[in-house]
């Protein structure tokens, strides 16, 4: 439990960081402004907290760009799928239960399942300083414990602040 201590901590030390001074001011296609932290402010403070980080110049726009590496997940079935149903329900209840934690404490970035039904039945991509910590946070998910499913863990680079569209 330790880890997740140091991680709430790491959370809000970002958070403060967020309201740090030295800012990028960014204006809004509908006129507003809002600030960031600068890529140096937010990579010196990433790699402070054991995160790997790397930043480019954009050519195009002579943007700074800051890549972090996170975990990606894959969610594939595990050796143990006879439970039955009432067990595989429960189960499955458990699991979106820990789901919503890892995202509720920011752990979890983005998470889902495939829509087909092959080996691989979803994805996380957690937010965390390392790989042993995604193992750890992984491990503790209700389905991977019984054994109906296992994690293969990547590590993943992103840029940071970057969603889908």
């Amino acid at each position: 439990m330790d880890f997740i201590k140091n991680l709430l901590r790491l959370s809000c030390c970002l958070f403060i960081l967020a309201g740090c001074g030295d800012n990028e001011k960014t204006e809004r296609a509908n006129g507003s402004v809002t600030s960031k932290p600068s890529v140096s402010k937010l990579k010196d403070s990433l790699t402070r907290l054991g995160y790997q980080t790397f930043d480019y110049v954009e050519e195009g726009t002579n943007d700074t760009i800051l890549m972090q590496q996170y975990f990606l997940v894959l969610l594939k079935r595990g050796p143990n799928r006879s439970e039955n149903k009432q067990e595989a329900d429960s189960l499955q209840s458990l699991h979106l239960q820990h789901m919503s934690r890892m995202y509720e404490e920011g752990y979890a970035d983005l998470m889902g399942p495939f829509g087909d039904d092959g080996e691989i039945r979803g994805i996380i991509i957690y937010n965390t300083p390392n790989l042993q910590i995604a193992d750890s946070l992984a491990n503790l998910d209700p389905l991977i414990r019984s054994g109906s499913l296992v994690a293969e863990i990547h590590p993943w680079w992103a840029g940071k602040g970057y969603g889908l569209r």
